[in-house]
């Protein structure tokens, strides 16, 4: 009984960890993001670290961890330590909920998405491009930005 008890508070531990290895991700890519993509082309001189919808009335409920805003664009950011095909779904996911949420409530700025991660493996990187989404990964004191194979994927 102990073995299992201590497995759990192991697990939690990993997940306090783990939680706040993402805050600490979040905090030192988002105050450059903006810049960067500037640099792309672009402009959000609006950035949001941890933004939510809660929409009880139409059933839509999604986290973002960086939402980079103007008038026309929003980019969601997901940032993770070690992103995974999984995660990436997930992002394809909540970028489809913000766009249903967008749409009934008459927002009619275009969505789109990057994937922020400290340790990417090129599979996973190729996958996040493949999708549609701007890859955010470190290099050394900064981080570097790479677009998406081909244009962008709206939504």
């Amino acid at each position: 009984m102990e073995n299992r008890e201590q497995l759990k508070e192991n697990a939690r531990q990993i997940g306090k960890l783990s939680s706040r290895m993402g805050e600490v991700i979040e905090h030192m890519v988002a105050p450059n993001l903006r810049e960067k993509f500037r640099e792309l082309g672009y402009d959000f001189p609006q950035a949001n670290p941890n933004s939510d919808v809660s929409d009880r009335k139409n059933g839509i409920f999604l986290e973002i961890d960086v939402k980079l805003e103007n008038g026309d664009k929003a980019m969601l950011v997901e940032v993770k330590t070690k992103p995974t095909t999984e995660d990436v779904q997930d992002h394809i996911e909540r970028l489809e909920k913000m766009r249903k949420y967008a749409d009934l409530h008459g927002d009619k700025r275009t969505f789109l998405g990057a994937v922020a991660g400290v340790v990417m493996t090129d599979n996973v990187k190729e996958y996040i491009l493949k999708q549609g989404f701007f890859v955010i990964e470190p290099s050394g004191e900064t981080f570097n930005i790479t677009p998406p194979n081909g244009k962008p994927k709206e939504w």
